[in-house]
């Protein structure tokens, strides 16, 4: 503005953009003169719509989707299609079963048996294997048969597979002490078995053997058989039966220090938690319906607004009955985060009902009906106009979002913020309407008599308090100001517009903006499983105990996806050269590699053969196999006996943040299409970290987008183009201070927050939006007199809103789901800031650089 020619900036503040906001106003006050003569119909068709709509919700059941992949990952996520590259090339081997090898969780139960001191003792390996014989004999009944382990257990060599400890003792507590235990791999006579994924907190000496270990983890594997394998997993409560079973008969360190899982138990958990919802929307509903009706309530027994304040929130319940039932009979799917819509809607509509109701007691008392709801609308649709819009297209503009619950939470919540909108236009109108023909007629808010505007001399005091109703002020014709907005007026107003006060509101502004910067610098990423189970869900303390095993992760599968010639030296150099580049990776341990070639060239020289021609390589190839049946799931040979593709794997380290995890993925995929040959990497987790590597990028792009828009629609809406380049600024502001207390508040971003922050648009845009267009709007001349104006029409409703909003999500902090606590979090921080920006920020630097 400063590199303006003088008197640009005026003129800029003076240049009245009215083309669409004048249109918008005059087209809206038909409206409301339609709906105000003709009340009834636009109060009764609204209800039968939502109930005839409502029967949408007899498919809720079959339209939820509530799959932790699906929802949580993004649908185009690079491991997926790697995943399907991997299933295609190696089939998996039903009779050799082999964790390494699977492409996803797989089907198991574990347990993690940890200790206070040295778990590996002849004491603790005794109960570890009661324990082992409790889950081996677990029964199951299935299409009328008892199943037992042994029956549907995944095999090795015709035995069930089992765990590299217990192997290891010979299932006898007592040989531990004769064993010199090896770490991170212990030979033995089935050959090199690594205990990464068994031994927790473990302390070595300079050779390697185990001086002590903090947990052990057991895994039991069921047959990837599809139906079969889902029903028969071990349910919660039959693994919850063992672990009492088990406390009951011990008096030793096991009876605190055993967490268990099943492969299904995110997921059965992550099921559970839209029950706990339920509740807490009622006690929300509830609140925020006290809240409203006591702001609203007057004692005035005419000018009352409690049944408005009632309506407006059963308003918005029936938009979200409409909406919801609209988008399940269009066969919509339903994730779990849609759940959160009704809290945000509810917020949302009961704002524009304070807004309405404001607007409605600045008409005529004594005009027509028809004619106060057509002045109502006229001068509170731009507010509305422009906050609905903003959520709408911040919301439908979400739906880019690669994640499956961000996509159905936006489209879910977009069109019931719509409907929302509609709902109080016509069905909250129309009540207005109804309750101004009452008030006309002078009648008691609750018996509907009519009563007098003044006491009567001969009646009592109490006549006078619960009888008496009607009076406006008779020089303006309005309904009496509120006291809140003779707050606003008063005093607030002018305290604010002082110079010393104005200084003191830049500096605290300086102090928020670099908090706030500081805190986005600092916001980390971060997905853990655990956030999609409540707090007190059993496998929460599983998620504490795997941290004794975090040392170690995950056995990255390289593939090799192309026919090579293994039995060249040349390209058996290359292939090394390759893997060589991945083990010098700071996260790929350089000693722990399995791969079928090595394997294979031992087996060559210690048969005394030479494998440097096609022909004496697949021969021996075939012998090598025969005696190590395993290998041969990483081969995938063709009918002409080519191999196709094969694959090695590669033991990372110190991988147990989402940054490390994020830096090994980038990494390994580098390091892969650099090398010469085709080469892929894939782990089974990979499908969730590939969400932090789209995360920030489209949180980022979402809200750049959607904050143009938002500009756009301020700059068509509000007739003043600095305004709006204010209430720009304003959103902003309110998203760097969000996002940057989300990480002193110790909130990450994942794929949840970044909802939330798609929200935040929509919510700041609410109050910015209100205070700046009342600040153009105003006749005042002086810009300290149009702050005051603006903060005496519309401080009271923002408050109202604000605190409505707040309230209508309260309840949410009390959840036991990381789900629903984030929400109310993110939700909170943008009221809050979106409040201060409303009723300090804004209202002062617009007298700076507006006229």
């Amino acid at each position: 503005l400063n590199g303006l020619p003088p008197g640009s900036t005026i003129a800029m503040a003076k240049c009245h953009t009215d083309c669409i906001e004048l249109p918008l106003r005059m087209c809206f006050r038909e409206i409301g003169r339609f709906i105000g003569t003709h009340p009834w119909w636009f109060f009764i068709v609204p209800i039968v719509a939502s109930i005839a709509l409502g029967s949408g919700f007899y498919f809720l059941k079959e339209r939820t989707l509530n799959d932790i992949e699906k929802g949580f990952t993004p649908l185009d996520g690079p491991a997926k299609k790697e995943r399907t590259l991997v299933e295609e090339h190696f089939r998996p081997n039903e009779s050799m079963f082999s964790t390494l090898r699977l492409t996803s969780d797989g089907t198991f139960a574990c347990f993690v048996a940890t200790s206070d001191s040295n778990i590996l003792t002849v004491a603790a390996l005794q109960e570890i294997l009661v324990l082992d014989s409790k889950v081996r004999n677990l029964t199951v009944k299935f299409q009328g048969e008892q199943l037992k382990y042994v029956n549907i257990c995944a095999t090795v060599s015709g035995g069930c597979s089992s765990d590299a400890i217990l192997d290891i003792i010979g299932y006898n507590a007592s040989n531990i002490d004769v064993i010199n235990l090896t770490f991170p791999i212990h030979p033995s006579k089935a050959g090199r078995v690594s205990l990464t994924a068994t031994l927790g907190g473990v302390i070595i000496n300079n050779n390697s053997v185990v001086q002590y270990a903090k947990a052990i983890r057991v895994f039991y594997y069921l047959q990837e058989l599809n139906q079969t394998s889902e029903e028969l997993n071990p349910t919660s409560e039959e693994l919850n039966q063992i672990s009492e079973e088990l406390k009951q008969k011990s008096d030793t360190w096991l009876k605190e220090f055993v967490s268990y899982s099943t492969s299904k138990s995110r997921q059965w958990e992550f099921d559970r938690v839209p029950s706990a919802i339920v509740p807490l929307f009622s006690a929300t509903f509830t609140i925020t319906m006290l809240f409203a009706i006591v702001s609203c309530s007057r004692l005035d027994n005419v000018r009352n607004k409690l049944w408005v304040a009632t309506i407006g929130v059963f308003s918005t319940g029936l938009a979200v009955l409409f909406s919801f039932g609209m988008l399940l009979l269009f066969n919509v799917t339903f994730f779990m985060t849609v759940s959160t819509t009704p809290f945000l809607v509810l917020g949302i509509g009961i704002n524009d009902m304070f807004i309405m109701i404001s607007c409605w007691q600045k008409t005529k008392v004594c005009d027509d009906v028809a004619d106060r709801l057509a002045d109502t609308y006229e001068k509170a649709i731009i507010s509305m106009s422009i906050t609905t819009l903003t959520d709408i297209l911040a919301l439908y503009l979400g739906y880019s979002s690669p994640f499956l619950s961000i996509q159905n939470f936006c489209i879910y919540s977009g069109t019931t913020i719509l409907l929302s909108f509609v709902y109080n236009i016509v069905f909250l109108g129309a009540f207005f309407a109804l309750n101004g023909r009452r008030e006309a007629n002078n009648r008691h808010w609750f018996t509907c008599a009519k009563i007098p505007e003044q006491r009567p001399p001969t009646q009592s005091q109490w006549y006078g308090v619960f009888c008496v109703g009607g009076a406006y002020n008779h020089d303006t014709g309005t309904e009496e100001e509120l006291p809140m907005s003779t707050f606003f007026l008063k005093i607030y107003g002018p305290f604010l517009t002082l110079k010393w006060t104005k200084a003191f509101v830049v500096v605290l502004y300086a102090v928020y903006f670099g908090l706030s910067v500081y805190g986005c610098f600092i916001l980390t990423e971060d997905f853990d499983l655990r956030y999609l189970a409540t707090d007190e869900s059993y496998i929460t303390k599983y998620y504490d105990d795997e941290k004794h095993f975090s040392q170690y992760g995950p056995y990255v599968m390289v593939v090799i996806n192309e026919t090579l010639a293994y039995w060249e030296e040349e390209q058996r150099k290359k292939l090394i050269l390759c893997i060589d580049e991945f083990q010098n990776q700071s996260y790929v341990d350089q000693n722990i590699s399995l791969f079928w070639l090595n394997y294979f060239q031992i087996f060559a020289n210690e048969s005394g053969l030479h494998t440097n021609s096609e022909k004496t390589f697949k021969s021996t190839l075939h012998s090598f196999l025969e005696q190590q049946p395993m290998n041969r799931q990483d081969i995938n040979l063709t009918e002409d006996n080519e191999i196709r593709s094969s694959r090695l794997f590669l033991q990372t380290v110190n991988v147990n943040t989402s940054k490390l995890q994020t830096t090994m993925l980038k990494g390994l995929r580098t390091t892969a299409s650099n090398c010469p040959i085709k080469l892929l990497v894939y782990h089974p987790t990979f499908v969730y970290f590939d969400q932090y590597n789209v995360i920030v990028a489209n949180t980022i792009q979402t809200i750049a987008v959607v904050s143009v828009v938002m500009l756009v629609i301020s700059l068509f809406l509000i007739p003043n183009p600095l305004c709006s380049l204010w209430v720009a600024f304003s959103v902003g502001s309110v998203i760097v201070g969000v996002a940057g207390f989300m990480a002193f508040w110790g909130v990450h971003l994942n794929s949840i927050s970044m909802i939330n922050l798609i929200i935040c648009i929509g919510f700041s845009v609410d109050f910015s939006a209100h205070v700046s267009y009342a600040f153009v709007a105003s006749t005042k001349d002086d810009v300290n007199e149009k702050a005051v104006d603006a903060l005496a029409q519309m401080g009271y409703p923002i408050v109202q809103g604000a605190l409505s909003t707040i309230l209508g999500v309260v309840a949410l902090a009390f959840s036991d789901s990381y789900i629903f606590r984030i929400f109310f979090q993110i939700i909170f921080l943008v009221i809050v800031f979106g409040l201060i920006h409303g009723v300090a920020f804004l209202p002062v630097f617009m007298t700076f650089l507006t006229t």
